[in-house]
């Protein structure tokens, strides 16, 4: 273990003294060196720091700012989904209606102490089982590996070999298919969106050894998927039924029963997650519309309601898709948001019913500048209020290397009390490059994770507070240096005890109160 550290050690410490393409080489050879070592791996692995260089992490500031006192925020209790992990818990969006929020706190700024660990890939979506374990999902450049962690030491407790990417197809820093929107059920099972076109439900075992995954059920939905697609996500309904979309916009379902699956082909490509609602509807962005979905009498996918938003028909830096980049977030019992690919870009807020009386718009507000306005992240919701944060800029690891970062901004925009508009709240100039921000409801924070640009040419992430009032930075927090603490598209989670948690290129970072 110690020869393959300080390998990597040597390579990170040379990112900013080489050009961005012998950089970017150089982590690919350290990640399949280190997926290599790993797929052999024993349980009980204590875990190594991803590697940074200690002259980087002397010269920039470990602390700013000044630790919190709690200002609770209050929001609408999310509905539980009966067959979902507890909300907070279940999975990357934290509960079925995508809200991104928690109703505990997180690190309040006290002492904040980090760890972290080297995985030779991004542990970016991160559930929470009924033991308090991180039970995550790690993509490495062969594909995704679902990992159990200790969430106090991130001790790694067990891992399971998910099904491999295609060699050459894809581009390894964008392509979230294949396990990167995973869930975790009501009875501690990982439900997996596969490379090979199934739907995998992997419980946990244990043993002599320790804890453990196996593959329980598997479902096969590749009939309805044509050559090059891809299962981007599945969800449940309240009743059970698993929902999936895929790449190039096949929506179906599967009864978890008989296997049986129903499908309809909108057409139109996905490239994000889904919602669902306790009425039963179903919630989809492609990168022409706006949906809700519902089943038919045979379970069947049904369109409610479509709406087109607007779109200048480009991928602008920091998106992945020609369209909205946003999971739609449910807020309430009333209303569903997105951000559109307009520039500049809009929050667009629709009435979620099936039926509604007048316009199914609430709202279209511009947020960032124009020239200057994408986000490939999904929006923070509570009852009235969004939180919307700009990733303009983020082309992929390499536009924040030598110092770089991505344009400025994030913003809150709120619902008025009558429901019929919204109005922009407070706008924040900290630069989140990718990673999807979080709310606690129980601090009244806003957790990013933040990179200002540096002329000397160091590369310092900071997990960032922001006052969800006001959007004063309250504090910021280094996170580490150099290339393998890059989030890239990665969500800041907030485990139950108020451990704050990143994935990051080069594995899993931990921030907590000392």
């Amino acid at each position: 273990m110690r020869s393959r550290a300080n390998g990597a050690a040597g390579i990170t410490s040379r990112f900013r003294r080489t050009g961005v393409a012998a950089a970017l080489s150089a982590v690919l050879i350290v990640l399949v060196g280190v997926v290599l070592t790993n797929s052999a791996v024993a349980q009980g692995l204590a875990p190594t720091p991803i590697p940074q260089n200690p002259s980087d992490v002397a010269a920039v500031a470990a602390f700013r700012g000044s630790p919190a006192l709690p200002k609770p925020v209050s929001s609408p209790t999310v509905p539980q989904n009966p067959f979902m992990a507890p909300n907070g818990r279940s999975n990357l969006h934290d509960d079925a209606y995508m809200t991104n929020t928690y109703l505990w706190s997180g690190p309040l700024g006290n002492n904040v102490q980090t760890l972290s660990t080297f995985q030779g890939g991004e542990c970016a979506s991160l559930t929470f089982d009924s033991s308090g374990r991180i039970v995550g999902i790690c993509i490495g450049l062969e594909g995704p590996r679902l990992a159990m962690f200790d969430a106090r030491n991130l001790e790694l407790l067990a891992v399971m070999s998910l099904p491999p990417r295609s060699l050459g197809t894809g581009n390894p820093f964008t392509d979230f298919s294949g396990g990167g929107y995973f869930y975790l059920d009501q009875s501690d099972r990982a439900v997996i969106p596969t490379t090979n076109g199934q739907i995998w439900v992997v419980g946990e075992t244990s043993g002599a050894t320790g804890p453990g995954f196996a593959l329980q059920r598997s479902y096969d939905v590749s009939a309805s998927m044509s050559s090059g697609d891809e299962i981007i996500s599945a969800l449940p309904d309240w009743s059970g039924r698993i929902w999936f979309a895929t790449t190039k916009g096949v929506v179906g379902t599967v009864d978890p029963v008989s296997g049986a699956v129903k499908t309809l082909d909108l057409g139109e490509a996905i490239g994000n997650s889904f919602s669902v609602d306790k009425t039963g509807g179903v919630f989809m962005v492609t990168d022409r519309a706006m949906y809700r979905l519902d089943p038919a009498h045979d379970g069947s996918p049904m369109v409610s309601w479509r709406q087109t938003y607007p779109n200048i028909g480009l991928v602008k830096p920091g998106q992945t898709e020609d369209g909205s980049g946003t999971t739609p977030n449910l807020m309430g019992s009333n209303y569903v948001a997105i951000t559109d690919n307009a520039d500049p870009m809009d929050v667009i807020v629709y009435r979620r019913a099936k039926r509604v009386s007048g316009s199914r718009v609430v709202c279209a507000v511009p947020v960032f500048s124009a020239g200057s306005s994408s986000t490939d992240n999904s929006l923070i919701g509570t009852g009235r209020s969004i939180i919307v944060e700009n990733n303009y800029g983020y082309t992929g690891p390499s536009a924040t290397l030598n110092g770089a970062s991505t344009a400025a901004g994030i913003e809150r925009v709120d619902i008025n009390k009558e429901g019929t508009g919204c109005a922009p709240v407070w706008y924040s100039t900290e630069r989140a490059p990718s990673a999807v921000p979080k709310l606690s409801l129980a601090a009244g924070l806003v957790y990013a994770y933040t990179k200002p640009p540096r002329s000397d040419g160091i590369d310092a992430w900071y997990l960032t507070a922001l006052s969800f009032r006001s959007g004063e930075t309250v504090y910021e927090r280094l996170a580490g240096t150099g290339l393998g603490f890059n989030s890239n598209y990665a969500p800041v989670s907030l485990g139950p005890d108020g451990t704050s948690y990143v994935g990051a290129l080069g594995g899993l970072v931990l921030l907590r109160d000392g």
